[in-house]
């Protein structure tokens, strides 16, 4: 790369932060006069690199206020980065995991109304095992997708769910009302884990704990399923076990807050399901 190009990408980056800043995100974005004061130039020189970015997608500019602020592409990049930053990160943990429990462990998010399994770490058991990887589940009827909906708050969940929705899923559900939903959100957030046995497929027992970003936000859920007869006798102690290696993901992905099992109270953020990015 030339001096030149470098030197117009460092620049360009500067302006990225500078819209990337606590004043540009708490109010509705920066003029170009505010932008070229925070970055130390001319202001003729930032009008003309932002009317590039904004061709490209990486700034976009309010059509009344003229205020930029960070574009889609940016928020693209970020989530694409940001997911595959998760699955590269999660390895190491999940293969920890399964040499703890000697189980099948799974890396789970959300899609849509589903659950998505994003990488599978295969057990000694792996042979006599279903491959999740790539497919995905109804949220209510896995401990996966209760886990990625614990912080929901009422609201979202009953704007999300129905009782008629819950009544029709399979036979073997236990969870058949928004309220019986809501008591099992609720006592997932106290303990940290959910657990199932046999509401997925019969037979098969799971547990799921939530991994966090760096900014607290709930967006992925480990998971580890076996057969009744393997784990059923030990659920809580695999549920404790895959709560404590999603807090280490958690630690490693940047979060710094108190996770359930390291204090008395589960984590207080709510969320509302937004485009909603195993057993």
């Amino acid at each position: 790369m030339s001096g030149r190009t470098a030197t117009g990408l460092r620049r360009d980056l500067e302006l990225l932060e500078v819209l990337s800043s606590p004043e540009a995100i708490r109010g509705p974005g920066l003029s170009v006069t505010r932008i070229a004061e925070l970055a130390g130039r001319e202001k003729s020189q930032v009008s003309r690199a932002l009317a590039g970015m904004r061709e490209e997608g990486l700034v976009d500019r309010d059509a009344d206020t003229l205020a930029y602020r960070c574009g889609w592409r940016l928020y693209a990049l970020a989530a694409s980065t940001g997911e595959s930053r998760l699955v590269h990160t999660s390895g190491v943990h999940l293969r920890r995991l399964v040499a703890q429990l000697r189980e099948t462990a799974h890396l789970c998010v959300l899609r849509g109304g589903d659950v998505l399994t994003l990488l599978t770490e295969p057990s000694e058991h792996a042979f006599r095992s279903l491959g999740w990887e790539g497919l995905s589940a109804p949220v209510a009827q896995t401990s996966s997708g209760r886990v990625l909906i614990s912080d929901w708050d009422e609201p979202a969940v009953r704007g999300f769910f129905s009782d008629e929705m819950l009544a029709q899923a399979p036979a073997q559900q236990r969870l058949r009302t928004v309220d019986e939903l809501l008591n099992e959100l609720h006592h997932i957030r106290i303990t940290g884990y959910a657990k199932i046995d046999g509401e997925l497929e019969e037979g098969l027992v799971g547990v799921s704990a939530p991994v966090r970003d760096y900014r607290g936000r709930l967006i992925a859920a480990i998971n580890v399923g076996a057969p009744r007869g393997r784990m059923r006798d030990r659920l809580d102690a695999a549920g404790r076990l895959t709560m404590r290696c999603a807090a280490q993901l958690s630690r490693a992905l940047g979060y710094t807050g108190a996770m359930v099992g390291e204090t008395a109270q589960p984590h207080p953020r709510v969320r509302r399901p937004g485009p909603l990015a195993g057993s």
